[in-house]
């Protein structure tokens, strides 16, 4: 089945319509035994907010085997379709990070949508779908592909992280990857190791809280990161789940994805910048992608339109090198936007809060946080008048204000 795990449905007082962001259904990585599109899952679900009765859906993946599904319906806002049409729009990106610019009334795309062939896996008993939606105008808003071209070099990052990146490369026995949808590769037991890497990965491309949208332009700003799952899928011997959590609890089913590290879901391309493992296996120091930077970006996109006006790295990494930093550090929520022309963003794990001029993309401020701002920003007026900005970060709400 499904649910809604994400913190963010939509809501139309004017309207009295509900837009409730639908996640894939279990299981994440094999759907032998819920084969066709699976109606309703990875789908933006618009309710009656009274009565809960069916308005439309609009699903953005069809019979998902990647966890990419999406923790929020998106923001509503006016648009001027190119063909000078009027209409009340959802802009909708989830962890696939494409963008779906849906009339808010009957879920139809104000701006083109196709189905596009896509290519089938050969897991035994397994469901594949020939097709999947894309916009026709809006590219990807992360990275969707990669091959051995695409490996950081030294001067990227720094000689080691290279080099500890090409070692992986060799030991996962090179990565199949034919653009988003890639279907992870199926593994014999015995057999040589031949991986698959999904980008994006499944914590997104886009997750927690999605975008911000300025009204009176049509702009959306949408921070999106680049993330990777490596491996395949195997035949689960015997009756041990391979958990979300590492646990052993969850649902057994009879295929699951592993890769060269082990059971589980959450091994990328990724290696230690150090370069170096301790005597577990473990990397010492903190571990970076192993593809060309940036890994994570704030963008604005004209939903009129499809178009995107800019798009800016987003978050540095301090441990490396002066001159390469700012390479876009990866993190989970969304932005804000004001009517002044500013867009708030933390959602990096450089503890850090930042500012952007909404027209150009050029970083205004930026204010050190004693912990990662995993959250999104909120504006108000207190009660002395002032306007204040502020954030949850490690637990903490932080609020900023100009002077008087």
């Amino acid at each position: 089945g499904t649910n809604m795990w994400g913190f963010a449905a939509t809501v139309d007082a004017a309207t009295g319509t509900a837009y409730l962001p639908i996640a894939g259904p279990a299981h994440n990585y094999y759907g032998g035994d819920r084969p066709g599109a699976n109606v309703f899952g990875n789908s933006v679900v618009a309710v009656d907010a009274e009565t809960g009765a069916y308005r439309w859906h609009f699903q953005t993946v069809h019979h998902d085997l990647w966890d990419i599904d999406m923790s929020h319906a998106g923001p509503l806002l006016p648009v001027t379709a190119p063909d000078g049409t009027h209409h009340m729009a959802l802009a909708n990106v989830g962890k696939s990070s494409l963008l779906f610019v849906l009339d808010a009334q009957d879920g139809e795309p104000v701006l083109p949508v196709e189905e596009r062939r896509v290519p089938p896996g050969h897991v035994p008993g397994e469901w594949y779908s020939p097709t999947q939606p894309f916009p026709v105008i809006t590219p990807p808003l992360s990275r969707t592909t990669m091959t051995y071209q695409d490996i950081v070099s030294p001067t990227d990052t720094t000689p080691e992280h290279s080099a500890a990146c090409h070692d992986m490369w060799d030991r996962a026995g090179g990565f199949i990857n034919t653009g988003l949808f890639t279907p992870f590769e199926y593994h014999e037991a015995g057999a040589p190791p031949r991986s698959t890497i999904q980008l994006p990965g499944g914590t997104g491309g886009v997750n927690w809280s999605g975008a911000a949208a300025d009204p009176t332009t049509g702009v959306i700003f949408v921070n999106a990161q680049d993330t990777s799952l490596v491996g395949w899928v195997e035949r689960v011997e015997g009756d041990t789940p391979y958990s979300f959590d590492y646990s052993g609890d969850g649902p057994l089913t009879e295929y699951d994805r592993a890769s060269v590290d082990g059971k589980g879901p959450f091994f990328s391309f990724s290696a230690p910048l150090s370069g170096q493992y301790d005597a577990n296996g473990r990397p010492v120091g903190p571990s970076l992608p192993c593809y060309k930077p940036p890994w994570s970006r704030l963008t604005a996109v004209d939903a009129n339109t499809g178009q995107i006006l800019w798009a800016v790295p987003l978050g540095e990494y301090a441990e490396l090198p002066e001159g390469r930093r700012v390479l876009g550090n990866s993190g989970s929520a969304g932005p804000t936007v004001t009517a002044g022309g500013l867009v708030f963003v933390g959602a990096t794990n450089d503890r850090r809060f930042r500012a952007f001029d909404a027209g150009t993309g050029d970083q205004l401020w930026e204010a050190q946080l004693q912990g990662n701002a995993n959250a999104n920003p909120f504006v108000y007026r207190g009660r002395d008048g002032r306007q204040y900005v502020g954030i949850n970060a490690g637990g903490q709400i932080v609020t900023f204000a100009l002077e008087q």
